[in-house]
């Protein structure tokens, strides 16, 4: 196979020529403050299935975004073409959209203080020199290693090695112009096991800003292999109240539904089971949630938010108590607070480890509900009830006795996080939540 050269990724200078001339073709149209996002990505994404390539992808991904506003009327426009005709027809259908909107006294840019003065070199960008050659070998190999680890696997949907690196520039009517680059790799793999009474399935990942920090494919695909086909022989639970523990993996999506209880959209909507709790007790005391937006090489890093805002370390949550809400500009002026720089969202999740590892953790529980997969999104924000479709293991005086599936886990999420025995130190650093498992004091579990 011949080689296909991934081409060059739009530079910086380029990429801030195109915001000044769309907030300069915005001030021509007549708004009275614009913001702008450009961003240009290259990628490579390679997958293989039975040993066979089954897709291999180029990307090459460009658009921008403006948004202009006359006086507190809005209007937005997007496009792929950077073209200088295409920008202006594109601002003038910005403009066009605002003339004809109602005018909204909490609508307009972030105040210009809390534009960030300084833009800190966070070590995002590490791009991988990958010929499509090389990624099907990876993939290959990954694959085979997890069909390797039993006679029992019978199928695969297949190994993906992917690549990709990108730049960023925002800018605004106010001055600012901000740039970053990024990088983000991923190995994944998914098997299918067959002990001839049933069909299990599961995967495993391994994702970074930095080739190198990956885990080695051949361990991604054993880790995949293992985690299928301990999943063999599934039995259904009855119903139940018991200990639930959340491994790593899936836990993050527990402090997700905080964060969105505490958006200020929630909040505004008066949406939230979380509603006026600043201040509040609302996990126990030794929790602490915060954001460390500039942690190196981390995922959900960034220098300023998709406003221009400066985004800072913060408690969420501190011995317990809610510290803060999750605001962009438009909702901390509908409810007459600051921007907390969280416009796109929170940055580098962080729940601080207990002193357990998951075997510590397993112990401390002694008989319950391992948790390794969720389904379904029976979570309802407004009222905090909880109710989704689970798998994983049952365990006795702390040790795995057999995996379980087709149960439904259920409480209310108010109960849920003040009744959080424990946080492991096995943090998972995947994702933009960074947590070890969650042991639950007590959740029903509903099954036969």
């Amino acid at each position: 196979m011949t080689e296909v050269k991934q081409a060059a990724i739009q530079s910086h200078t380029d990429l801030e020529a195109i915001v000044a001339t769309i907030l300069d073709e915005s001030k021509q149209q007549g708004a009275s403050a614009a913001e702008a996002g450009v961003n240009a990505e290259n990628g490579l994404s390679v997958t293989v299935r039975l040993g066979e390539v089954e897709t291999v992808e180029h990307n090459r991904d460009k658009g921008l975004g403006v948004t202009v506003y006359f006086g507190q009327r809005k209007g937005s426009a997007s496009t792929s073409d950077f073209s200088r005709e295409a920008i202006r027809e594109t601002v003038g259908a910005a403009c066009a959209i605002a003339k004809y909107t109602a005018e909204d006294p909490c609508a307009g840019l972030a105040d210009a203080e809390r534009m960030a003065t300084q833009i800190p070199d966070l070590d995002l960008f590490h791009p991988w020199v990958l010929s499509a050659e090389h990624a099907i070998e990876l993939a290959t190999e990954c694959e085979a290693a997890a069909q390797a680890v039993d006679k029992r696997i019978t199928n695969s949907e297949g190994a993906t090695v992917s690549s990709h690196a990108g730049n960023r520039v925002y800018g605004n009517s106010h001055g600012f112009l901000g740039a970053y680059r990024s990088s983000r790799h991923s190995v994944s793999c998914a098997v299918i096991a067959d002990d001839g009474h049933g069909m299990q399935r599961d995967y495993w990942y391994t994702v970074a800003r930095d080739s190198d920090d990956m885990e080695a494919v051949r361990s991604v695909g054993q880790r995949a292999g293992e985690r299928t086909v301990r999943r063999l022989g599934g039995k259904r639970l009855s119903t139940r109240q018991s200990p639930v523990l959340f491994m790593a993996d899936v836990a993050g999506g527990l402090f997700g539904n905080f964060v969105r209880a505490v958006r200020g959209e929630s909040l505004y909507r008066k949406s939230s089971f979380l509603l006026d709790q600043l201040g509040e007790k609302i996990f126990p005391e030794f929790m602490h949630i915060h954001e460390q937006p500039h942690l190196k090489k981390a995922l959900g890093s960034a220098p300023f938010d998709s406003e221009g805002v400066t985004t800072q370390a913060r408690d969420l949550i501190a011995a317990g108590v809610l510290q803060g809400y999750v605001l962009d500009s438009y909702a901390a002026r509908k409810l007459g607070m600051q921007t907390t720089g969280n416009a796109g969202g929170v940055h580098n999740l962080t729940i601080d480890p207990g002193s357990h590892d998951l075997a510590g953790l397993l112990k401390e529980m002694g008989r319950g509900l391992l948790v390794t997969e969720m389904m379904g999104m029976g979570v309802n924000i407004v009222t905090g009830d909880y109710s989704r479709g689970a798998a994983g293991f049952w365990v006795e005086n702390g040790a795995i006795q057999y995996p379980v599936e087709e149960i439904t886990i259920a409480g209310n999420l108010r109960d849920m996080f003040k009744g959080i025995v424990a946080v492991g130190n096995d943090v998972e650093t995947r994702g933009n939540t960074r947590t070890g498992s969650v042991l639950i004091e007590r959740m029903t579990i509903a099954g036969t």
